[in-house]
């Protein structure tokens, strides 16, 4: 939309981009496709919020790979408060869980809403301890879609009383490709993340990485080592996070970024304008041979190639539209896998 000025310019260009990106036909959702599913979020009580539009969260629009549109459910006024993301384990222990409850409880009436996903164990006591004073929820599937199913009440409760949020269609059940890309949701409205308990190599700790890509404050409970489930909080703070023991040691570093990121305006700008065909095949045989399986930054590309960064967005966005490119975190790119 940066690009083209506009929605409607940006579909018209759509099959053009895919074609030069070395792709198919693409596939564009027909008008009567897109006024089912918003009218099927309406009934439900939800809406559709878009990137660019003043309800998007700021701190969310921040994000190299932002998700374009949410469909959310409940009280929206949430996003304009400094939130903290609470995490963890899913086989957590009772200890924890009461923690996660008591800590979300302190966060809350410090007014700060608290973050987390819905899965079982940590994230489920930090919603409930949070409940009363504001609780967001970033779920894997769709906003119709209850997961797991135990957790059904506390959803309803969440969506009436708190925030419910979901990137993916109505209807969408959750499989594990979802739950990184909602990861980065909550990492992403958050100003900073804690991880209560977690095993190496854990979904929590996906989030953790997330969050300090983000420049986001990452903060972690440490644990037994005797725990596997303490293991990954160990060893975020081996690696650089803050260990904290409760609420008030969380609010004196998160309120200093309080101050920076309100004063930070929401961030959707593309490239400077270009349009199909401003670059020649040479420059773009120069920025496909530059890429490989390895991730590399966009402006390292911008470097080597001596193209401008519109040239090189554009394409990027051709190649991504073609099925041709993969971006990783930190807005790195390679072939697609």
């Amino acid at each position: 939309m940066g690009r083209f000025g506009s929605a409607k310019a940006a579909l018209e260009a759509l099959p053009d981009l895919v074609r030069r990106g070395g792709g198919g036909p693409s596939l564009l959702a027909d008008e009567a496709s897109i006024a089912r599913e918003l009218q099927f979020v309406a009934k439900f009580g939800g809406r559709h919020i878009f990137i660019g539009n003043p309800e998007y969260p700021s701190l969310l629009s921040h994000l190299d790979n932002a998700p374009p549109v949410l469909c959310v459910k409940g009280d929206l006024g949430l996003l304009n408060r400094i939130a903290i993301s609470i995490v963890g384990a899913r086989n957590a222990s009772a200890g924890a869980c009461q923690f996660a409850r008591q800590l979300a409880y302190d966060l809350g009436q410090m007014e700060f809403p608290v973050v987390s996903g819905l899965a079982r164990g940590i994230d489920t006591a930090a919603h409930a301890g949070s409940i009363e004073s504001g609780t967001i929820a970033v779920i894997a599937g769709g906003l119709d879609v209850v997961y797991p199913p135990e957790n059904k009440a506390l959803q309803d409760a969440i969506a009436e009383r708190g925030l419910l949020i979901a990137e993916q269609p109505p209807g969408t059940e959750p499989r594990a490709r979802h739950f990184p890309y909602r990861n980065r949701i909550i990492a992403g409205i958050s100003a900073g993340t804690v991880v209560v308990e977690a095993a190496p190599k854990s979904g929590s700790l996906i989030t953790a990485r997330l969050a300090a890509e983000a420049g986001r404050e990452v903060m972690a409970i440490p644990g037994s080592p005797l725990d596997p489930r303490s293991r990954g909080c160990n060893q975020l703070i081996r690696e650089g996070a803050t260990l904290v023991q409760n609420a008030e040691e969380i609010a004196e570093l998160v309120r200093p970024l309080d101050h920076r990121m309100r004063a930070a305006p929401a961030r959707y700008v593309a490239s400077e304008p270009a349009t199909i065909g401003d670059d020649t095949n040479d420059e773009r045989q120069a920025v496909i041979d530059l890429m490989g399986m390895t991730y590399v930054s966009v402006d390292e590309l911008v470097r080597q190639s001596g193209s401008s960064q519109a040239i090189v967005q554009m394409v990027l966005l051709e190649m991504e539209l073609a099925g041709k490119l993969e971006r990783g975190a930190g807005g790195k790119v390679r072939f697609a896998a």
